[in-house]
């Protein structure tokens, strides 16, 4: 099955549709990685070996996954500097910074309610 080619249509953007576009940037971007990533880089320009230090547990597989994906989705952008070796940063581009907010309000609403979760789940798995 290959890439479907979207045009930006309202269809693209239909969630009620199981081949939009919207639903595939969710399911790209709506995970825990790209969420710590889009995190780590709001903070300001990084080299891959930093992003991997402060995001503990992640391999070094995992991360260029979700760089890449993050690439493709316009997300971050990646500057390869040309000295030996290449230094290789990445950044959050405006998209990726609007995007960021959501996952601030993310992480805002698991502190507010992680006790919450916690007391549910007590209940739930005793």
């Amino acid at each position: 099955m290959g890439t479907r080619q979207f045009r930006g249509s309202p269809e693209d953007a239909d969630l009620t549709r199981a081949d939009s576009l919207a639903r595939e940037i969710f399911s790209d971007v709506a995970n825990k990685w790209a969420f710590l990533i889009i995190e780590f880089l709001g903070e300001g320009t990084l080299r891959f070996s930093e992003l991997r230090n402060r995001i503990e547990g992640i391999s070094h597989k995992m991360l260029t996954q979700n760089l890449r994906m993050l690439e493709r989705n316009g997300l971050v952008e990646r500057n390869v500097h040309p000295t030996v070796p290449p230094r290789v940063e990445y950044t959050l581009t405006e998209p990726g910074q609007a995007l960021r907010q959501t996952v601030d309000g993310m992480c805002g609403w698991t502190r507010r309610y992680l006790g919450h979760i916690e007391d549910s789940r007590r209940r739930f798995d005793p």
